[in-house]
Parts: structure tokens; C-alpha cells; sequence
């Protein structure tokens, strides 16, 4: 823990808001770094303009690549084209629209010239296929929670939701052969141009006006829920009002300044500015707030996009991220009458077994997926997954009647979500999922890093289940090794072995020389640890088989 965790940010730790800017113009990535190179992560492709990695050169040439896959696709609707609060966001939005209008693609942007958050992107495809099935999809510049020095740009087709590997693969591929080539068959207008040429969508109005088609608004309404909710200056800034001023909720915004140095945001855990909701840290202000006296019901914050949410109830404070999906799953499936007995929970295979606990506890069936919220996307859209999850604080679930309602993240459904709990039980999120250890038990869950080099985390990724010699894991037999998801039959990228009582994931870093160890036990914190330490062991003796 950073000594200066949870406390407001300093003038030393903000970064330099115009070399930031001027190194996206002027600095031109080289192609023999393989750091410089477009690769897109599990949510698009992810950078800095300071170290050459996120540029007005990336912009451009990823732009044009998702301009060629889509018309290879037979994709000919408009792109929605979204943006958060980071810095980059903006320069890469100009970028973005230069190439879109150039290349004759209808491009449709915020009718207010505002941020966008993401679950609004993905509302708007849905509700535009809808009459036109696969003929729009979106591009959001953002890098979610990530630091003020990122910048992010992501694809979603026509689904809704994040692009799988069979696109991105083809984008980032396109993508660098056209920075090798110099930019030259990048088509590209001034932005004045393009920003005449665009049209106008009111994503705001059409995501806010729709909420009660997925949330029983009118209950929060009639019991008074006092709701505090923390954008953590970013892209949700300008919903949140428009949510209470429409729907006559008691919500107050409880910050509504957004700086693209996030000057105001208390460090995270490593010391560093990070709009994470699901971090204690990152969220001091509103649990200070909270336990101060605000007499909020419930408390939210988003991320950056607004694909995230944190939760603070006055029992709890903030809530781990696994508690609320845990109990936003039960009270649900017990509250959506329409939503038929063949609906399935979809989890990430790192997320908390406690949710297998309460879906078997339902009658339903779960769905169990690698991470990335793309996995759940075919589910949603056709409405045979009610809910998706992963423990990262993002979720989405289905409409009331059953139908989708969005198939990326939605941070500001699940923060309502709460508010709708605490109406319709009279116990907040916390309190329900209390509730549940008392019939299921109560895990700990905990997530590490370990050390490896890079050829490690690539035979990480490529292990097999007969790599694995262990038969006992923290004193009890192992009852399954997993090296793909069972929901989906997709690879996991690294491990997962389960016993009775405990299981712990390897998976490698994208980012760092580190392999991540997410391990969880039913027998107690001093049991985890077991778990956690005989888990290195575990992976170290698979690596060397």
C-alpha cells in the first residue's frame, strides 16, 4: 500500500496535461518497438502518447482499418462514435471523425457535444439494429479506468459489445501495416470538415428515457432511496442529473467536476491516479463521505467510460466487487418474473464461486467464460444469459421483459440496481449478500502477482490440463484443472484448479513481467493463504513439465 493511498492527489502526481498533448501530434511510433505497435487487449487498444504508444499515427491507422473491416463485413449503418474524460480522448476523437467522414462513413456523435459513457454506445447499436439488424456499430475513445496519462480506443460491432479476437486480430493486423506504409492509403479530412459532416445522436436521452424498461424506477421513487453518486469526474458526469431530474429520484451528484488530470481523485492503492471504483482508495472520498454522516441509502461511483460501478452501503462501505454481483444474481432471478426458467448467470471464471453457490441454489444454469465481457455478449443479445458479470466491477443483465438491454458494461444500470434492491427488500446490497454466507458460507478471496518472464507467461498461456502434477491443493483433493472455459469452450489464456473448498486462476500480465494469481477459499483467510502460496508451486512445476 502507497503511503499516500486514499489521500487527494499531489501537484507531483499529475501528469503534464500539455506534454501529453503535443506528444500525441508530434510523437510517431516506431514500428521495430514492439511496445509502439497497435495490439488490442481484452478492451481495445491502450497507451500513453508519452511513451509513443497511443498517437494521432495509431488513431488514424486504426480508424482506417475498422473503416475496411466493416465493409468487408457488409457493415454500411452508421458508427456511434463515443468518448470519455481522459486527455487523449479528445484528440483521438477529432482523429477518429477525420478518417470516418473522409472515408464516406456515416459518423454520429453526441448531439449535446458531450462524453459518452460506453453502456450508452452499446444502448444505441442495439436500439438501432433493432429495425436494422447489423448495420451500425461503434468506436469508444477511452481507456476505462486507467491513469490521466492513457488513452484507449475500442471497436463494437454491430453486437453491441466488445469486438472478439476474430476482429481485433484483423483491425491491429491492418492497422500497423498501415503505419509501416507511412499512412499513405489513410484517407483523412480536416476536423472542421468532419465535424460538419457528421450527424447528431442524443445518446443521453434515449439511454436515460429507457431506464424503466430494465429497472423499477417507480419503487425507488416510492420508498425514497437517497442515492449519492460519484462519476469520478468521468464520461457519466453530464447522466446522472438527467437521471434524477427525469425520473424524480432523491439523487445527488456528489462531484460533478471533471479535470483531465483528476486533481480532485485520491491515489490508488499503488500510489498512482486510477478512476477504479472497486479500489478503497480510488474511492475514499465517497466511503469518507458515507461514513461521515450523507445519509445516502446507497453511494455509486463509475469509472472513467462508465462501464464500471462501486458500490458503498452505510453497513458495508464499499462493497467487494464479487459481493454485489453475488447478490445483484439473487435478487434478480427472484424479481424478474418475465425472464423464462432456461435463463442462464454468466460469470468469468475468476469471479467468486460463491455465485456458482447461488445459482445452483436458483435451479439455474451457469455459464462460465474466460475473461473479457465480450464472452457474454452472444448470450445477452439473444437473451438466453439474464446476467453477466466479471470481478472487475462490470456487469450487465437483460431488460425486464427479457429482451437486451445492453451487451457491454453498464456501470450506472448496476448502481441503480442497488438503490432498486434497498426499495424492493428494505435491505441494502450488502445486507442481502450477508444473508447469503449464512446459507452458502462466507469466501475469501483475494487477488496476487508472482513473478515471470516473458517466455513464462507465454507458456502460461499454452498450458494444458496434464501439465498439471498436483493431486491435493491447501490439504484437499483437486476436482477439476481447467484450461478452458466449461461455459464456452474457450481457451482461458493460463490455468484454473478447484478443490472442494478453494480455487485459485494463474493467468499472465498483459503489461508487466508478473503472472496474476485470483485465488478463493470457503475455509477461511489462513486457508487462502495455503491456497495462494501452493498455488506458485503448483504453476511453477506445470511450466517445467
Amino acid at each position: 500500500m502507497h503511503e499516500h493511498a486514499g489521500r487527494r492527489a499531489r501537484p507531483e502526481d499529475l501528469v503534464d496535461f500539455d506534454a501529453l498533448i503535443r506528444a500525441y501530434a508530434d510523437v510517431h511510433p516506431d514500428m521495430g518497438d514492439v511496445a509502439h505497435r497497435v495490439a488490442f487487449g481484452t478492451s481495445g487498444h491502450r497507451g500513453s502518447s508519452l511513451d509513443a504508444a497511443f498517437n494521432e499515427d495509431h488513431i488514424l491507422a486504426i480508424t482506417q482499418a475498422i473503416v475496411e473491416y466493416r465493409a468487408a463485413q457488409g457493415i454500411n449503418g452508421p458508427v456511434f462514435v463515443g468518448r470519455d474524460t481522459h486527455g487523449l480522448s479528445e484528440p483521438a476523437w477529432r482523429s477518429t471523425l477525420e478518417v470516418l467522414v473522409a472515408n464516406g462513413v456515416e459518423t454520429l456523435i453526441d448531439s449535446r457535444d458531450g462524453f459518452t459513457p460506453t453502456p450508452a454506445v452499446s444502448h444505441a447499436i442495439l436500439r438501432y439494429n433493432r429495425e436494422r439488424p447489423g448495420q451500425a456499430d461503434g468506436i469508444l475513445l477511452t481507456p476505462s479506468h486507467n491513469p490521466p496519462r492513457d488513452g484507449g480506443i475500442k471497436y463494437n460491432p454491430p453486437s453491441g459489445g466488445p469486438a472478439g479476437g476474430e476482429a481485433t486480430s484483423v483491425i491491429a493486423a491492418r492497422a500497423n501495416q498501415l503505419l509501416e506504409g507511412g499512412l499513405k492509403d489513410v484517407r483523412r479530412i480536416p476536423f472542421e470538415r468532419a465535424l460538419a459532416g457528421a450527424s447528431r445522436y442524443d445518446f443521453l436521452s434515449h439511454y436515460v428515457d429507457d431506464l424503466p424498461s430494465i429497472l423499477d424506477l417507480d419503487a425507488i421513487r416510492a420508498a425514497g432511496v437517497k442515492i449519492g453518486a460519484d462519476p469520478l469526474g468521468g464520461a457519466s458526469v453530464g447522466y446522472w442529473g438527467e437521471i434524477a431530474a427525469r425520473h424524480r429520484l432523491d439523487l445527488t451528484v456528489v462531484n460533478d467536476a471533471v479535470d483531465p488530470c483528476w486533481a480532485f481523485m485520491p491515489l490508488d492503492s499503488d500510489g498512482k491516479i486510477r478512476m477504479d471504483c472497486s479500489s478503497a482508495s480510488a474511492m475514499a472520498n465517497l466511503i469518507q463521505g458515507m461514513s461521515g454522516g450523507a445519509g445516502y441509502d446507497v453511494a455509486t461511483g463509475n469509472d472513467a467510460d462508465a462501464d464500471r460501478h462501486g458500490i458503498v452501503t452505510p453497513d458495508a462501505g464499499l462493497m467487494n466487487p464479487n459481493h454485489y454481483l453475488a447478490a445483484s444474481i439473487a435478487y434478480l432471478f427472484a424479481n424478474r418474473e418475465a425472464w423464462g426458467a432456461n435463463v442462464a448467470v454468466g460469470k468469468t471464471l475468476v469471479s467468486s464461486s460463491m455465485i456458482d453457490r447461488v445459482v445452483a441454489g436458483l435451479g439455474r444454469r451457469l455459464l462460465e467464460v474466460p475473461v473479457g465481457f465480450k464472452h457474454f455478449v452472444p448470450g445477452l443479445l439473444d437473451g438466453s444469459v439474464g446476467f453477466g458479470g466479471e470481478e472487475s466491477a462490470g456487469a450487465s443483465f437483460l431488460r425486464r421483459d427479457g429482451t437486451a438491454w445492453t451487451t457491454d458494461k453498464d456501470g450506472l444500470l448496476l448502481a441503480l440496481l442497488a438503490a432498486e434492491i434497498q426499495a424492493k427488500t428494505g435491505r441494502s446490497a450488502s445486507q442481502l449478500y450477508a444473508s447469503l454466507t449464512d446459507q452458502y458460507g462466507a469466501p475469501s478471496y483475494a487477488r496476487i502477482d508472482a513473478p515471470a518472464s516473458r517466455a513464462e507467461k507465454a507458456r502460461l498461456g499454452a498450458l494444458s490440463p496434464s501439465d498439471v502434477v498436483a493431486k491435493t491443493l491447501a490439504g484437499d483433493a483437486i476436482t477439476d484443472i481447467l484450461t478452458a472455459a466449461p461455459g464456452n469452450g474457450e481457451p482461458i489464456g493460463g490455468l484454473k484448479v478447484t478443490t472442494k473448498n478453494a480455487w485459485f486462476a494463474a493467468r499472465p500480465s498483459g503489461t508487466e513481467d508478473v503472472y496474476k494469481i485470483y485465488a478463493e477459499s470457503f475455509l477461511g483467510p489462513d486457508h487462502l493463504e495455503s491456497v495462494q502460496h501452493e498455488a506458485r508451486d503448483v504453476v511453477a512445476n506445470a511450466l517445467k513439465s
